[in-house]
């Protein structure tokens, strides 16, 4: 075993026993305790400044300069009570991660002394340098202002000894240049559009919120294994690896018992996690060796989605404490699960009713099937834009294998909602409807309420299943944000609840048709439309490729080709007709998710193409040099007769190790070629195509003879940890 090697797996056999850091406490006695949440709020505010801050939670009216400066004073005064001296505004900018700036509360003043100090314009506005963040060619160099401003609907939070202000981040001239910014503005015209809606159903319904419960899995691998893989250092997954001779194939790993060292992490980033008010509730193994899934209780989606890329933090900082790494990317290790972020969506009203859930009453079933049957519409009509919502170079490797749904978007309903879809299609109308028909709907309606949680199958191949009282976005990465696929998925369901109630109101003013069978009649034409995208069968098989091409549903496995959808005339409708995002500021995006692919790719390609020359060849070479000199004392030993016989194997490991390692450094070679080639092509869109078609295409031939040459070369020669080390925590 390489020296490198060795001392890594020391590490790993000799670590110190870790500190248990779990609380003995109740978690309800600490929950929420770093967090400016309403207790906090209550007992640092004047009643004025709370009611104001609450008001402009409530229905986004704005805080005045006079109730800033004093919410400002009492945030200070709260966070200094914990030992804090810096604050910072905590944003998502479009790099997929967050970022803040720590500044202190002192000021300096006369006489060499210094006050604290921390204004209302500190709380509610800064600047950052837009230039240095991905803007799409929204922001030049040499244009640097950009704005970052508060958001009073995510409460403030105390993290890394620092008090985090959660903001958007806008440019200079007021595009947004983040996730949270359009988030909140598909959030904004959901509520209207579905509010609207629930007036059918129900008048005291003034307010429809979008809910989240995302779950993350991940991987845990030991740091000093990780310290020497410079391909999981720099890309987030091994390049290189041959697979172990026990992979997941015996299942035994999923839900079974958690390793010791694994719960002792989970304990302490679940303990930092309740601090923060994150509602992390679940913990399991996953299918792959040394895989995890947590999950939180729902939330209001833009909480949710702060909470998630916090939660990413925490655990990446609390598994170094534990000496272990956090593995986030969607497929860190070839051949077994890849790791995905299942984004569970749903609606619910201030009335308390999940409009998600079916009720009890021919009314309420009525109102579950509106809001069911024009979610199923409204990704029937944006498939491809959902698609581009989850795609990325990681996400790439994940989907369509070992458990991932497939790059083809359709929606699984279970077999019993699915007959009372084509119930309802089939179902005949003339004229009004009687009592009877608005009870039954001709399809015994009355039955929906029998449909719970678990009478609804769940598919694992389905990309956006629906599984009892929402809808899962399974398709979702593991290291993503979330907040760009539910501001898509806000978006075009909002789009066709709009579409629904003109229609609806459209029949009752100009035909005369009552409400009960105008909805009737538009959720029966939906259901006819949005079949295409209904898929209850297995979606790893090639029929459902045929069968998906024959319904003209879109396959699109790769993430440049995906990225078109979105700015298309579609596309861009959406967007702008709901005031999420215009034109330019969606172009930059699609501009900025193809020059992420390319410098992902690129990266790739070069630590690549340094590992085979740097490590993996040497490597073969020296083990082959031993074999050469075997073979030149077997010969001076042995009869002419004898060496033939007994050579002849070792002669054909240094045949094939020449083979391979020629294969090899000549496709490395060409593989950098074609990486030339791609940089200089002149745009955005060029770079990603040719990246994907040229310069990736080089990779699974390396990986493949250089996991040959694994099998092959002595183990304490092979530079790199393996599978069957990294897979199986020590």
């Amino acid at each position: 075993m390489s020296t490198r090697r060795i001392l890594a797996m020391q590490q790993v056999v000799n670590r110190e026993p870790l500190e248990n850091q779990r609380k003995s406490d109740k978690v309800s006695n600490y929950y929420g305790s770093d967090v400016f949440g309403q207790d906090a709020m209550r007992e640092f505010l004047s009643e004025e400044a709370y009611e104001s801050l609450q008001n402009s939670i409530s229905h986004g009216t704005t805080i005045e300069r006079k109730m800033a400066d004093q919410i400002a004073a009492c945030m200070k005064a709260w966070a200094q009570s914990k030992g804090v001296t810096h604050y910072t505004h905590w944003f998502q900018p479009l790099t997929g991660t967050t970022a803040e700036k720590h500044d202190g509360f002192f000021e300096p003043i006369e006489g060499g002394r210094a006050i604290e100090r921390f204004s209302g314009n500190q709380l509610i506005q800064q600047e950052p340098d837009a230039s240095s963040f991905p803007s799409g060619g929204i922001r030049n160099t040499f244009e640097a202002r950009g704005y970052t401003a508060w958001d009073p609907t995510s409460p403030a939070f105390i993290w890394g000894g620092t008090l985090c202000i959660p903001t958007i981040f806008v440019s200079y001239t007021g595009e947004a240049l983040d996730y949270k910014t359009p988030l909140l503005k598909s959030l904004h015209a959901l509520d209207k559009a579905a509010t609207d809606v629930c007036q059918y159903f129900d008048k005291n319904v003034t307010k429809v919120i979008a809910t989240l419960g995302w779950e993350q899995e991940y991987f845990l691998i030991d740091s000093a294994l990780y310290n020497i893989r410079y391909d999981l250092q720099q890309t987030g997954r091994t390049l290189f690896g041959h697979a172990s001779a026990k992979g997941q194939q015996l299942e035994d790993h999923y839900w079974g018992s958690i390793p010791e060292r694994v719960v002792a992490f989970m304990r302490d980033f679940e303990y930092e996690c309740h601090l923060l008010g994150i509602p992390v509730r679940t913990r399991h193994n996953e299918v792959a060796p040394a895989q995890f899934e947590c999950a939180p209780v729902y939330e209001e989606a833009n909480l949710a989605v702060d909470h998630n890329q916090l939660l990413m933090d925490v655990m990446e900082k609390v598994a170094i404490r534990h000496k272990m790494r956090v593995l986030l990317h969607e497929k860190p290790f070839a051949g077994v699960n890849g790791s995905g972020k299942h984004n569970n969506w749903s609606l619910g009203t201030n009335t308390g009713k999940n409009l998600l859930s079916p009720g009890k009453t021919p009314k309420t079933n009525m109102q579950f099937l509106t809001f069911f049957v024009n979610t199923v519409k409204a990704v029937y009509e944006h498939a491809d834009l959902l698609r581009a919502s989850i795609a990325s170079a990681n996400n790439d490797h994940r989907l369509g294998a070992n458990e991932a749904p497939p790059a083809i978007m359709s929606v699984f309903l279970g077999g019993q909602l699915s007959n009372v879809l084509d119930e309802l299609e089939k179902a005949v109308h003339s004229g009004k409807m009687s009592p009877e028909e608005k009870t039954a709907l001709k399809m015994s309606i009355g039955r929906i309420p029998d449909i719970l949680m678990d009478n609804t199958d769940r598919n694992r191949t389905s990309p956006f299943a629906f599984t009892g009282n929402k809808f899962e976005f399974r398709a979702v990465g593991s290291s993503a944000n979330c907040g760009w696929p539910m501001t898509v998925l806000n978006a075009i369901v909002a789009e066709q609840l709009i579409e629904f109630k003109k229609e609806v109101d459209g029949l009752m003013e100009k035909n005369g048709v009552e409400k009960d069978e105008a909805i009737f009649q538009v959720l029966k034409k939906y259901i006819t439309q949005s079949k295409k995208i209904r898929f209850e069968g297995n979606g790893y098989g090639d029929e459902w490729k045929a069968e998906a091409k024959k319904r003209g549903l879109s396959n699109i496995p790769t993430t440049p080709p995906a990225l078109d959808a979105m700015i298309d005339k579609k596309s861009l409708h959406l967007f702008e007709s709901l005031g999420i995002l215009n034109h330019r500021e969606l172009e930059a995006r699609y501009e900025i998710s193809l020059e992420t692919y390319t410098k992902k790719i690129q990266i790739e390609s070069r630590i690549i193409a340094e590992m085979v020359n740097n490590q993996i060849i040497p490597a073969a070479l020296n083990y082959q040099k031993g074999l050469i000199e075997s073979v030149k004392g077997m010969k001076d030993i042995m009869s002419a007769s004898e060496f033939k016989k007994y050579s002849e194997s070792q002669m054909d490991l240094i045949k094939e190790i020449s083979d391979r390692v020629s294969l090899i450094k000549n496709e490395a070679v060409l593989m950098t070629e074609e990486r030339k080639n791609a940089n200089n092509l002149d745009s955005a869109k060029k770079q990603a195509n040719a990246y994907n078609e040229k310069v990736k295409a080089y990779f699974d031939s390396i990986r493949y003879n250089v996991d040959k040459l694994e099998a092959i070369v002595d183990d304490a020669q092979w530079p790199l940890p393996k599978y069957r080390e990294m897979l199986y925590l020590r």
